[in-house]
Protein backbone atom coordinates (compact mmCIF):
# COMPACT_ATOMS: atom_id res chain seq x y z
CA UNK A 1 0.00 0.00 0.00
CA UNK A 2 2.91 2.34 0.68
CA UNK A 3 4.10 1.85 -2.88
CA UNK A 4 0.61 2.72 -4.18
CA UNK A 5 0.62 5.93 -2.14
CA UNK A 6 4.05 6.87 -3.55
CA UNK A 7 2.70 6.32 -7.08
CA UNK A 8 -0.28 8.53 -6.23
CA UNK A 9 2.00 11.31 -4.95
CA UNK A 10 4.16 11.08 -8.11
CA UNK A 11 1.02 11.26 -10.29
CA UNK A 12 -0.11 14.41 -8.47
CA UNK A 13 3.30 16.04 -8.95
CA UNK A 14 3.53 15.22 -12.63
CA UNK A 15 -0.12 15.95 -13.35
CA UNK A 16 -0.71 12.45 -14.67
CA UNK A 17 -4.37 11.52 -15.23
CA UNK A 18 -3.82 7.81 -15.64
CA UNK A 19 -6.22 6.68 -12.91
CA UNK A 20 -6.88 3.05 -13.82
CA UNK A 21 -3.45 1.47 -13.09
CA UNK A 22 -3.18 3.42 -9.83
CA UNK A 23 -6.71 2.42 -8.79
CA UNK A 24 -6.04 -1.24 -9.58
CA UNK A 25 -2.85 -1.12 -7.47
CA UNK A 26 -4.79 0.31 -4.50
CA UNK A 27 -7.55 -2.30 -4.86
CA UNK A 28 -4.95 -5.08 -4.99
CA UNK A 29 -3.53 -3.73 -1.72
CA UNK A 30 -7.01 -4.07 -0.17
CA UNK A 31 -7.53 -0.44 0.91
CA UNK A 32 -11.06 0.06 -0.42
CA UNK A 33 -11.69 3.31 1.40
CA UNK A 34 -8.56 4.87 -0.14
CA UNK A 35 -9.69 3.60 -3.57
CA UNK A 36 -13.08 5.34 -3.21
CA UNK A 37 -11.41 8.61 -2.17
CA UNK A 38 -8.96 8.26 -5.05
CA UNK A 39 -11.78 7.83 -7.57
CA UNK A 40 -13.58 10.93 -6.27
CA UNK A 41 -10.42 13.07 -6.29
CA UNK A 42 -9.60 12.57 -9.98
CA UNK A 43 -11.22 14.46 -12.82
CA UNK A 44 -14.11 12.39 -14.16
CA UNK A 45 -13.12 10.32 -17.20
CA UNK A 46 -15.62 9.55 -19.96
CA UNK A 47 -18.88 7.99 -18.66
CA UNK A 48 -18.13 4.46 -19.98
CA UNK A 49 -14.63 4.53 -18.50
CA UNK A 50 -15.90 5.97 -15.21
CA UNK A 51 -18.62 3.30 -15.02
CA UNK A 52 -16.03 0.59 -15.60
CA UNK A 53 -13.83 1.95 -12.78
CA UNK A 54 -16.81 2.13 -10.42
CA UNK A 55 -17.63 -1.45 -11.28
CA UNK A 56 -14.10 -2.53 -10.40
CA UNK A 57 -14.47 -0.92 -6.97
CA UNK A 58 -17.94 -2.46 -6.45
CA UNK A 59 -16.59 -5.88 -7.43
CA UNK A 60 -13.79 -5.61 -4.86
CA UNK A 61 -16.16 -4.39 -2.16
CA UNK A 62 -18.69 -7.15 -2.93
CA UNK A 63 -16.00 -9.86 -2.78
CA UNK A 64 -14.90 -8.70 0.66
CA UNK A 65 -18.49 -7.96 1.78
CA UNK A 66 -17.33 -4.51 2.82
CA UNK A 67 -19.85 -2.10 4.39
CA UNK A 68 -18.50 0.48 1.92
CA UNK A 69 -20.38 -1.31 -0.88
CA UNK A 70 -23.70 0.42 -0.21
CA UNK A 71 -22.43 4.05 -0.13
CA UNK A 72 -20.22 3.34 -3.16
CA UNK A 73 -23.21 1.95 -5.07
CA UNK A 74 -25.30 4.99 -4.07
CA UNK A 75 -22.49 7.36 -5.18
CA UNK A 76 -22.25 5.62 -8.57
CA UNK A 77 -26.01 5.89 -8.97
CA UNK A 78 -25.96 9.63 -8.22
CA UNK A 79 -23.41 10.12 -11.01
CA UNK A 80 -25.42 7.97 -13.45
CA UNK A 81 -22.69 5.33 -13.62
CA UNK A 82 -24.73 2.24 -12.69
CA UNK A 83 -24.47 -0.77 -15.05
CA UNK A 84 -25.97 -4.25 -15.00
CA UNK A 85 -22.69 -5.42 -13.44
CA UNK A 86 -23.16 -2.95 -10.59
CA UNK A 87 -26.50 -4.54 -9.73
CA UNK A 88 -25.02 -8.04 -10.05
CA UNK A 89 -22.25 -7.26 -7.55
CA UNK A 90 -24.70 -5.65 -5.12
CA UNK A 91 -27.17 -8.56 -5.28
CA UNK A 92 -24.45 -11.21 -4.96
CA UNK A 93 -23.05 -9.54 -1.85
CA UNK A 94 -26.55 -9.03 -0.41
CA UNK A 95 -27.40 -12.72 -0.87
CA UNK A 96 -24.33 -13.72 1.12
CA UNK A 97 -24.49 -10.95 3.75
CA UNK A 98 -26.05 -11.39 7.19
CA UNK A 99 -26.79 -7.69 7.74
CA UNK A 100 -30.48 -6.77 7.27
CA UNK A 101 -29.31 -3.42 5.87
CA UNK A 102 -27.98 -5.20 2.76
CA UNK A 103 -31.30 -7.01 2.31
CA UNK A 104 -33.34 -3.80 2.56
CA UNK A 105 -31.04 -2.00 0.15
CA UNK A 106 -31.17 -4.87 -2.34
CA UNK A 107 -34.97 -4.99 -2.18
CA UNK A 108 -35.23 -1.31 -3.05
CA UNK A 109 -32.61 -1.73 -5.76
CA UNK A 110 -34.88 -4.22 -7.56
CA UNK A 111 -37.31 -1.40 -8.31
CA UNK A 112 -34.40 0.74 -9.51
CA UNK A 113 -33.23 -2.16 -11.65
CA UNK A 114 -36.59 -2.46 -13.42
CA UNK A 115 -36.86 1.32 -13.82
CA UNK A 116 -33.38 1.60 -15.33
CA UNK A 117 -34.19 -1.01 -17.98
CA UNK A 118 -31.24 -3.25 -17.09
CA UNK A 119 -33.53 -6.14 -16.10
CA UNK A 120 -35.38 -6.00 -19.43
CA UNK A 121 -32.07 -6.65 -21.20
CA UNK A 122 -32.23 -10.20 -19.90
CA UNK A 123 -28.65 -10.50 -18.63
CA UNK A 124 -28.44 -14.08 -17.23
CA UNK A 125 -25.84 -13.21 -14.56
CA UNK A 126 -28.01 -10.38 -13.27
CA UNK A 127 -31.11 -12.58 -13.31
CA UNK A 128 -29.30 -15.37 -11.49
CA UNK A 129 -28.04 -12.92 -8.86
CA UNK A 130 -31.55 -11.55 -8.32
CA UNK A 131 -33.12 -15.01 -8.05
CA UNK A 132 -30.35 -16.10 -5.64
CA UNK A 133 -30.86 -13.00 -3.51
CA UNK A 134 -34.57 -13.66 -3.05
CA UNK A 135 -33.99 -17.37 -2.56
CA UNK A 136 -31.36 -16.96 0.15
CA UNK A 137 -33.66 -14.56 1.96
CA UNK A 138 -36.41 -17.25 1.76
CA UNK A 139 -38.57 -15.12 -0.49
CA UNK A 140 -39.26 -17.99 -2.87
CA UNK A 141 -42.45 -16.54 -4.38
CA UNK A 142 -40.54 -13.41 -5.39
CA UNK A 143 -37.69 -15.55 -6.72
CA UNK A 144 -40.14 -17.50 -8.87
CA UNK A 145 -41.78 -14.29 -10.11
CA UNK A 146 -38.41 -12.90 -11.20
CA UNK A 147 -37.63 -16.22 -12.89
CA UNK A 148 -40.93 -16.18 -14.80
CA UNK A 149 -40.45 -12.54 -15.88
CA UNK A 150 -36.98 -13.10 -17.32
CA UNK A 151 -36.97 -12.86 -21.13
CA UNK A 152 -34.01 -15.27 -21.37
CA UNK A 153 -33.00 -18.01 -18.93
CA UNK A 154 -29.78 -19.93 -19.01
CA UNK A 155 -28.80 -22.95 -16.92
CA UNK A 156 -27.37 -20.74 -14.15
CA UNK A 157 -30.76 -19.09 -13.60
CA UNK A 158 -32.49 -22.47 -13.46
CA UNK A 159 -29.85 -23.67 -10.99
CA UNK A 160 -30.39 -20.62 -8.76
CA UNK A 161 -34.11 -21.35 -8.40
CA UNK A 162 -33.55 -25.13 -8.19
CA UNK A 163 -31.08 -24.69 -5.32
CA UNK A 164 -33.57 -22.40 -3.58
CA UNK A 165 -36.30 -25.05 -3.78
CA UNK A 166 -34.08 -27.86 -2.50
CA UNK A 167 -32.71 -25.75 0.38
CA UNK A 168 -36.27 -24.85 1.33
CA UNK A 169 -37.39 -28.48 1.27
CA UNK A 170 -39.78 -27.88 -1.66
CA UNK A 171 -38.71 -31.06 -3.42
CA UNK A 172 -41.86 -31.50 -5.52
CA UNK A 173 -41.30 -28.04 -7.06
CA UNK A 174 -37.60 -28.82 -7.46
CA UNK A 175 -38.37 -32.09 -9.26
CA UNK A 176 -40.80 -30.34 -11.60
CA UNK A 177 -38.30 -27.57 -12.41
CA UNK A 178 -35.51 -30.14 -12.84
CA UNK A 179 -37.67 -32.00 -15.36
CA UNK A 180 -38.33 -28.78 -17.30
CA UNK A 181 -34.67 -27.77 -17.61
CA UNK A 182 -33.51 -27.67 -21.26
CA UNK A 183 -29.95 -28.41 -20.14
CA UNK A 184 -28.47 -29.76 -16.92
CA UNK A 185 -24.94 -29.48 -15.64
CA UNK A 186 -23.18 -30.80 -12.55
CA UNK A 187 -24.61 -27.95 -10.45
CA UNK A 188 -28.16 -28.98 -11.40
CA UNK A 189 -27.60 -32.63 -10.49
CA UNK A 190 -25.77 -31.71 -7.29
CA UNK A 191 -28.68 -29.51 -6.18
CA UNK A 192 -31.03 -32.48 -6.47
CA UNK A 193 -28.66 -34.94 -4.77
CA UNK A 194 -27.98 -32.60 -1.85
CA UNK A 195 -31.66 -31.65 -1.63
CA UNK A 196 -32.74 -35.27 -1.28
CA UNK A 197 -29.95 -36.03 1.22
CA UNK A 198 -30.62 -32.97 3.40
CA UNK A 199 -34.34 -33.79 3.55
CA UNK A 200 -33.80 -37.40 4.61
CA UNK A 201 -34.57 -39.00 1.23
CA UNK A 202 -31.27 -40.85 1.12
CA UNK A 203 -32.32 -43.61 -1.28
CA UNK A 204 -33.51 -40.97 -3.78
CA UNK A 205 -30.20 -39.11 -3.37
CA UNK A 206 -28.23 -42.26 -4.21
CA UNK A 207 -30.52 -43.07 -7.15
CA UNK A 208 -30.20 -39.54 -8.58
CA UNK A 209 -26.43 -39.64 -8.17
CA UNK A 210 -26.24 -42.92 -10.09
CA UNK A 211 -28.47 -41.51 -12.82
CA UNK A 212 -26.13 -38.51 -13.08
CA UNK A 213 -22.91 -40.50 -13.00
CA UNK A 214 -23.79 -43.54 -15.09
CA UNK A 215 -26.91 -42.45 -16.99
CA UNK A 216 -26.12 -38.85 -17.97
CA UNK A 217 -22.34 -39.24 -17.86
CA UNK A 218 -21.89 -36.08 -15.78
CA UNK A 219 -18.72 -36.10 -13.69
CA UNK A 220 -19.33 -35.28 -9.98
CA UNK A 221 -17.51 -32.37 -8.42
CA UNK A 222 -16.37 -31.99 -4.81
CA UNK A 223 -19.77 -30.73 -3.64
CA UNK A 224 -21.55 -33.66 -5.32
CA UNK A 225 -19.25 -36.10 -3.57
CA UNK A 226 -19.78 -34.50 -0.14
CA UNK A 227 -23.55 -34.59 -0.76
CA UNK A 228 -23.85 -38.24 -1.80
CA UNK A 229 -21.51 -39.80 0.75
CA UNK A 230 -23.80 -39.08 3.76
CA UNK A 231 -26.65 -40.63 1.76
CA UNK A 232 -24.50 -43.73 1.12
CA UNK A 233 -23.83 -43.88 4.87
CA UNK A 234 -27.54 -43.58 5.71
CA UNK A 235 -28.60 -46.50 3.51
CA UNK A 236 -25.47 -48.59 4.07
CA UNK A 237 -24.27 -48.36 0.46
CA UNK A 238 -20.60 -48.89 1.30
CA UNK A 239 -19.88 -50.40 -2.12
CA UNK A 240 -20.96 -47.22 -3.86
CA UNK A 241 -19.21 -45.13 -1.21
CA UNK A 242 -15.96 -46.96 -1.94
CA UNK A 243 -16.35 -46.27 -5.66
CA UNK A 244 -16.96 -42.60 -4.90
CA UNK A 245 -13.85 -42.51 -2.70
CA UNK A 246 -11.72 -44.02 -5.50
CA UNK A 247 -13.12 -41.47 -7.94
CA UNK A 248 -12.44 -38.62 -5.50
CA UNK A 249 -8.90 -39.86 -4.95
CA UNK A 250 -8.29 -40.08 -8.71
CA UNK A 251 -9.60 -36.54 -9.24
CA UNK A 252 -7.66 -35.10 -6.30
CA UNK A 253 -10.82 -34.25 -4.35
CA UNK A 254 -9.54 -35.92 -1.17
CA UNK A 255 -7.29 -32.91 -0.74
CA UNK A 256 -10.48 -31.08 0.24
CA UNK A 257 -10.98 -31.66 3.97
CA UNK A 258 -14.78 -31.61 3.58
CA UNK A 259 -14.63 -34.49 1.10
CA UNK A 260 -12.22 -36.41 3.32
CA UNK A 261 -14.46 -35.89 6.36
CA UNK A 262 -17.45 -37.19 4.39
CA UNK A 263 -15.47 -40.32 3.49
CA UNK A 264 -14.60 -40.89 7.16
CA UNK A 265 -18.25 -40.52 8.14
CA UNK A 266 -19.42 -42.85 5.38
CA UNK A 267 -17.09 -45.68 6.42
CA UNK A 268 -17.86 -45.14 10.10
CA UNK A 269 -21.64 -45.27 9.63
CA UNK A 270 -21.29 -48.33 7.39
CA UNK A 271 -19.42 -50.07 10.20
CA UNK A 272 -15.92 -50.14 8.70
CA UNK A 273 -14.08 -48.39 11.53
CA UNK A 274 -10.67 -49.59 10.41
CA UNK A 275 -11.00 -47.92 7.01
CA UNK A 276 -12.51 -44.78 8.58
CA UNK A 277 -9.49 -44.52 10.89
CA UNK A 278 -7.13 -44.97 7.94
CA UNK A 279 -8.75 -42.09 6.02
CA UNK A 280 -8.75 -39.93 9.18
CA UNK A 281 -5.02 -40.47 9.60
CA UNK A 282 -4.36 -39.60 5.96
CA UNK A 283 -6.00 -36.20 6.45
CA UNK A 284 -3.01 -35.39 8.67
CA UNK A 285 -2.38 -31.75 9.49
CA UNK A 286 -5.48 -30.70 7.53
CA UNK A 287 -7.73 -32.23 10.21
CA UNK A 288 -10.33 -29.75 11.41
CA UNK A 289 -12.72 -30.08 14.35
CA UNK A 290 -15.24 -31.88 12.13
CA UNK A 291 -12.61 -34.55 11.37
CA UNK A 292 -11.97 -35.16 15.07
CA UNK A 293 -15.67 -35.14 15.95
CA UNK A 294 -16.51 -37.63 13.21
CA UNK A 295 -13.86 -40.08 14.37
CA UNK A 296 -14.67 -39.68 18.08
CA UNK A 297 -18.34 -40.29 17.34
CA UNK A 298 -17.48 -43.31 15.19
CA UNK A 299 -15.52 -44.91 18.03
CA UNK A 300 -18.24 -44.08 20.57
CA UNK A 301 -21.17 -45.40 18.51
CA UNK A 302 -19.39 -48.69 17.92
CA UNK A 303 -18.61 -49.18 21.61
CA UNK A 304 -14.89 -48.40 21.32
CA UNK A 305 -15.07 -46.06 24.29
CA UNK A 306 -11.38 -46.27 25.19
CA UNK A 307 -10.37 -45.18 21.70
CA UNK A 308 -12.96 -42.37 21.71
CA UNK A 309 -11.77 -40.94 25.02
CA UNK A 310 -8.10 -41.29 24.03
CA UNK A 311 -8.80 -39.37 20.81
CA UNK A 312 -10.64 -36.69 22.81
CA UNK A 313 -7.61 -36.18 25.06
CA UNK A 314 -5.37 -36.04 21.98
CA UNK A 315 -7.68 -33.40 20.51
CA UNK A 316 -7.29 -31.26 23.63
CA UNK A 317 -3.50 -31.61 23.42
CA UNK A 318 -3.55 -30.08 19.93
CA UNK A 319 -5.00 -26.88 21.42
CA UNK A 320 -8.18 -27.18 19.38
CA UNK A 321 -11.31 -26.26 21.35
CA UNK A 322 -14.01 -28.98 21.44
CA UNK A 323 -17.60 -28.05 20.68
CA UNK A 324 -21.03 -29.44 21.56
CA UNK A 325 -20.75 -32.28 19.02
CA UNK A 326 -17.47 -33.39 20.61
CA UNK A 327 -19.14 -33.73 23.99
CA UNK A 328 -22.01 -35.75 22.56
CA UNK A 329 -19.40 -38.24 21.36
CA UNK A 330 -17.39 -38.44 24.58
CA UNK A 331 -20.45 -38.71 26.87
CA UNK A 332 -21.76 -41.45 24.59
CA UNK A 333 -18.38 -43.18 24.96
CA UNK A 334 -18.75 -42.98 28.75
CA UNK A 335 -22.20 -44.55 28.39
CA UNK A 336 -20.79 -47.54 26.55
CA UNK A 337 -17.98 -47.86 29.06
CA UNK A 338 -20.24 -47.48 32.11
CA UNK A 339 -18.16 -44.50 33.23
CA UNK A 340 -20.78 -42.57 35.18
CA UNK A 341 -18.37 -40.42 37.20
CA UNK A 342 -16.29 -39.52 34.14
CA UNK A 343 -19.43 -38.69 32.18
CA UNK A 344 -20.63 -36.31 34.91
CA UNK A 345 -17.25 -34.59 34.99
CA UNK A 346 -17.26 -34.12 31.23
CA UNK A 347 -20.83 -32.78 31.29
CA UNK A 348 -19.95 -30.28 34.03
CA UNK A 349 -16.76 -29.24 32.23
CA UNK A 350 -18.69 -28.10 29.17
CA UNK A 351 -19.63 -24.77 30.71
CA UNK A 352 -16.93 -24.56 33.38
CA UNK A 353 -13.96 -25.13 31.04
CA UNK A 354 -15.24 -24.30 27.55
CA UNK A 355 -18.18 -21.93 28.15
CA UNK A 356 -20.48 -24.32 26.25
CA UNK A 357 -24.11 -24.39 27.38
CA UNK A 358 -25.38 -28.01 27.33
CA UNK A 359 -28.11 -28.57 24.78
CA UNK A 360 -30.94 -31.09 24.77
CA UNK A 361 -28.79 -33.76 23.08
CA UNK A 362 -26.26 -33.56 25.93
CA UNK A 363 -29.04 -34.04 28.49
CA UNK A 364 -30.25 -36.98 26.44
CA UNK A 365 -26.80 -38.58 26.61
CA UNK A 366 -26.66 -38.03 30.37
CA UNK A 367 -30.12 -39.54 30.91
CA UNK A 368 -29.01 -42.55 28.88
CA UNK A 369 -25.75 -42.81 30.86
CA UNK A 370 -27.50 -42.64 34.24
CA UNK A 371 -30.35 -44.91 33.14
CA UNK A 372 -28.11 -47.68 31.85
CA UNK A 373 -26.18 -47.58 35.12
CA UNK A 374 -29.45 -48.12 37.01
CA UNK A 375 -29.57 -44.58 38.44
CA UNK A 376 -33.14 -44.09 37.26
CA UNK A 377 -34.23 -41.63 39.94
CA UNK A 378 -31.19 -39.46 39.25
CA UNK A 379 -31.94 -39.62 35.53
CA UNK A 380 -35.56 -38.56 36.13
CA UNK A 381 -34.38 -35.77 38.43
CA UNK A 382 -32.11 -34.48 35.66
CA UNK A 383 -35.05 -34.48 33.24
CA UNK A 384 -37.11 -32.43 35.70
CA UNK A 385 -34.27 -29.90 36.10
CA UNK A 386 -33.65 -29.45 32.38
CA UNK A 387 -33.81 -25.79 31.23
CA UNK A 388 -35.67 -26.89 28.06
CA UNK A 389 -38.68 -29.12 27.51
CA UNK A 390 -37.60 -32.78 27.20
CA UNK A 391 -38.33 -34.32 23.81
CA UNK A 392 -39.22 -37.85 22.75
CA UNK A 393 -35.56 -38.89 22.68
CA UNK A 394 -35.12 -37.96 26.35
CA UNK A 395 -38.23 -39.83 27.51
CA UNK A 396 -37.38 -42.71 25.19
CA UNK A 397 -33.97 -43.07 26.84
CA UNK A 398 -35.60 -43.18 30.26
CA UNK A 399 -38.18 -45.73 29.05
CA UNK A 400 -35.43 -47.93 27.65
CA UNK A 401 -33.61 -47.86 30.99
CA UNK A 402 -36.86 -48.66 32.83
CA UNK A 403 -37.36 -51.64 30.53
CA UNK A 404 -33.90 -52.97 31.32
CA UNK A 405 -34.18 -52.42 35.08
CA UNK A 406 -37.92 -53.14 35.44
CA UNK A 407 -39.02 -49.81 36.94
CA UNK A 408 -42.79 -49.63 36.34
CA UNK A 409 -43.43 -46.27 38.04
CA UNK A 410 -41.00 -44.24 35.94
CA UNK A 411 -41.90 -46.23 32.82
CA UNK A 412 -45.51 -45.09 33.15
CA UNK A 413 -44.39 -41.46 33.51
CA UNK A 414 -42.16 -41.78 30.43
CA UNK A 415 -44.92 -43.39 28.33
CA UNK A 416 -47.48 -40.75 29.35
CA UNK A 417 -45.15 -38.08 27.99
CA UNK A 418 -44.27 -40.10 24.88
CA UNK A 419 -47.92 -40.68 24.01
CA UNK A 420 -48.35 -36.90 23.97
CA UNK A 421 -45.15 -36.21 22.00
CA UNK A 422 -45.43 -39.00 19.42
CA UNK A 423 -48.94 -40.48 19.55
CA UNK A 424 -48.44 -42.63 16.44
CA UNK A 425 -45.45 -44.52 17.82
CA UNK A 426 -46.87 -47.84 19.05
CA UNK A 427 -43.45 -49.10 20.10
CA UNK A 428 -43.57 -47.14 23.36
CA UNK A 429 -46.80 -48.82 24.44
CA UNK A 430 -45.42 -52.23 23.47
CA UNK A 431 -42.35 -51.62 25.66
CA UNK A 432 -44.61 -50.67 28.59
CA UNK A 433 -46.62 -53.83 28.00
CA UNK A 434 -43.42 -55.88 28.12
CA UNK A 435 -42.40 -54.21 31.40
CA UNK A 436 -45.79 -55.07 32.89
CA UNK A 437 -45.47 -58.66 31.66
CA UNK A 438 -41.97 -59.14 33.07
CA UNK A 439 -43.27 -57.94 36.47
CA UNK A 440 -46.37 -60.18 36.31
CA UNK A 441 -48.81 -57.25 36.05
CA UNK A 442 -51.15 -58.87 33.53
CA UNK A 443 -53.93 -56.37 34.15
CA UNK A 444 -51.54 -53.65 32.96
CA UNK A 445 -50.74 -55.70 29.85
CA UNK A 446 -54.46 -56.02 29.10
CA UNK A 447 -55.01 -52.28 29.51
CA UNK A 448 -52.20 -51.43 27.11
CA UNK A 449 -53.43 -53.81 24.42
CA UNK A 450 -56.98 -52.56 24.89
CA UNK A 451 -55.71 -49.01 24.32
CA UNK A 452 -53.89 -50.13 21.18
CA UNK A 453 -57.01 -51.79 19.85
CA UNK A 454 -59.29 -48.82 20.64
CA UNK A 455 -57.02 -46.35 18.87
CA UNK A 456 -56.51 -48.76 15.98
CA UNK A 457 -52.75 -48.32 16.10
CA UNK A 458 -50.95 -50.20 13.37
CA UNK A 459 -47.27 -50.89 13.28
CA UNK A 460 -45.50 -49.62 10.19
CA UNK A 461 -44.16 -52.35 7.95
CA UNK A 462 -40.44 -52.90 8.30
CA UNK A 463 -38.24 -52.84 5.23
CA UNK A 464 -34.64 -53.53 4.26
CA UNK A 465 -32.18 -52.01 1.83
CA UNK A 466 -29.80 -54.24 -0.09
CA UNK A 467 -26.97 -52.87 -2.21
CA UNK A 468 -26.16 -54.65 -5.46
CA UNK A 469 -23.85 -53.32 -8.18
CA UNK A 470 -23.95 -49.85 -6.68
CA UNK A 471 -27.76 -49.68 -6.63
CA UNK A 472 -30.07 -49.81 -3.64
CA UNK A 473 -33.04 -52.20 -3.60
CA UNK A 474 -35.85 -51.86 -1.05
CA UNK A 475 -37.77 -54.90 0.22
CA UNK A 476 -40.78 -55.26 2.50
CA UNK A 477 -42.28 -58.40 4.00
CA UNK A 478 -43.97 -60.44 1.22
CA UNK A 479 -43.06 -57.64 -1.18
CA UNK A 480 -43.89 -58.14 -4.86
CA UNK A 481 -43.16 -54.63 -6.11
CA UNK A 482 -39.57 -55.35 -7.14
CA UNK A 483 -39.27 -56.10 -10.88
CA UNK A 484 -37.29 -59.29 -10.13
CA UNK A 485 -39.37 -60.48 -7.17
CA UNK A 486 -39.99 -63.94 -8.69
CA UNK A 487 -36.24 -64.52 -9.05
CA UNK A 488 -35.72 -63.28 -5.48
CA UNK A 489 -38.27 -65.70 -4.03
CA UNK A 490 -36.86 -68.63 -6.04
CA UNK A 491 -33.42 -67.85 -4.61
CA UNK A 492 -34.83 -67.62 -1.08
CA UNK A 493 -36.56 -71.00 -1.52
CA UNK A 494 -33.32 -72.60 -2.68
CA UNK A 495 -31.40 -71.09 0.27
CA UNK A 496 -34.09 -72.41 2.65
CA UNK A 497 -33.77 -75.90 1.16
CA UNK A 498 -30.00 -75.80 1.63
CA UNK A 499 -30.41 -74.69 5.26
CA UNK A 500 -32.72 -77.56 6.23
CA UNK A 501 -30.03 -80.30 6.33
CA UNK A 502 -27.70 -77.99 8.28
CA UNK A 503 -30.49 -77.19 10.72
CA UNK A 504 -31.26 -80.88 11.13
CA UNK A 505 -27.61 -81.70 11.89
CA UNK A 506 -27.42 -78.87 14.43
CA UNK A 507 -30.58 -80.09 16.15
CA UNK A 508 -29.12 -83.62 16.43
CA UNK A 509 -25.97 -82.17 18.00
CA UNK A 510 -28.05 -80.17 20.48
CA UNK A 511 -30.14 -83.23 21.39
CA UNK A 512 -27.00 -85.26 22.02
CA UNK A 513 -25.66 -82.46 24.24
CA UNK A 514 -28.88 -82.40 26.29
CA UNK A 515 -28.73 -86.20 26.69
CA UNK A 516 -25.35 -85.88 28.41
CA UNK A 517 -26.53 -83.20 30.86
Amino acid sequence: MEEAKRLHARALRTGSRRLQPLLLRVLAAGDHRYAAVLLDSYPSPSPPAAAALHDRILQALASSRSPLLLPSFARAHRHGLITHLSFTFLLSASAAATSPLFARFALSSHALLVKSGHFAAGDPFLGSALVSFYAKNRLLDQARRVFDEMPRRDTAVYNALLSAYTRGGLLSKAEKLFGEMPERNVVSWTAMVSGYAQNGLHAEAVETFMEMWEGAGVQPNELTVTSVLPACAAVGAMGLGRKVEKYAKRKGHLGNVYVANAVVEMYAKCGNIRRAWRVFQRIGCRQDLCSWNTMIMAFAVHGLWREALALFHKLRMTGMKPDGITFVGVILACTHGGLVHEGKLLFDSMYADYNLTPRIEHYGCMVDLLGRAGLLKEAYSMICRMPVEPDAVIWGALLGACSFHGNIELAEIAVNNLVFLEPQNTGNLVILSNIYASSGKWDGVAQVWKLLKEKDHKKSAGYSFIESDGRMHKFLVEDKSHPRFEEVYRTLDSVTMLMKPVKSENMQELESCFCHL
